[in-house]
C-alpha cells in the first residue's frame, strides 16, 4: 500500500476495501507495478487505464486516473475525450485506445487489421502484449471497485465522473 499512498498522496478508500482480500490487493499491486515497468510511456499507460475504466464504468477509477493525467500535464482535450469515451485528438494515442477496445471486444482474438493499425501507429507486438497486461490489471481493479461499491474520496471529488 506504500506505493499506492506515494502515487496518490494517501491510501484511497478503494484500496482499503480491496485490502479485505489481501490476495486480491497484493495481486493488483504486483500487476500494477509490473505494468508500470512496461515499455509503454506513462501517458500511454494512463490512456489504457482510462479506456478500461470508462468502458467498465468505474467512476472511482476514472476520477483517480483523471487526477493522474492532470499530474502528468496531459492536454485537457485528451482528458476530456478519454472521459467522454470519444476519439482522441492525437492519432497515435487514438490507435492505442482503439486497440484496447479491439482486444476487449474480441477477448484477445484481434483481427489482423486492428493489429496492423496498432503497429502502423508505431507500436510493437511487445506493446500489444503489454496492452493485454494492462487490460487484465485494470479489469481486476475496476471489477473489484464496482463490487465493493468503493466511494469516491474527497481528494478526487473535483474529477467526479458518471457513465453516460
Amino acid at each position: 500500500m506504500t506505493a499506492t499512498a506515494k502515487k496518490f498522496g494517501r491510501v484511497p478508500s478503494a484500496v482499503a476495501r480491496l485490502a479485505t482480500s489481501p490476495e486480491l490487493l497484493n495481486g493488483f499491486l504486483k500487476l500494477s507495478a509490473i505494468f508500470e515497468s512496461t515499455t509503454l510511456t506513462a501517458l500511454e499507460r494512463e490512456v489504457l487505464i482510462m479506456t478500461v475504466a470508462a468502458r467498465n464504468e468505474c467512476h472511482l477509477c476514472v476520477a483517480m486516473h483523471t487526477a493522474t493525467l492532470t499530474r502528468l500535464s496531459a492536454a485537457p482535450e485528451l482528458v476530456a475525450a478519454l472521459r467522454a469515451e470519444s476519439p482522441l485528438p492525437e492519432p497515435r494515442l487514438e490507435a492505442l485506445r482503439g486497440f484496447v477496445h479491439a482486444v476487449m471486444d474480441t477477448k484477445g482474438e484481434v483481427p489482423a487489421g486492428a493489429l496492423t493499425a496498432f503497429t502502423g501507429a508505431g507500436y510493437t507486438e511487445r506493446n500489444a502484449l503489454e496492452v493485454v497486461l494492462g487490460i487484465g490489471t485494470y479489469t481486476l481493479s475496476t471489477y473489484a471497485n464496482r463490487l465493493t461499491r468503493a466511494p469516491l474520496d474527497e481528494a478526487f471529488a473535483e474529477h467526479a465522473w458518471h457513465a453516460a
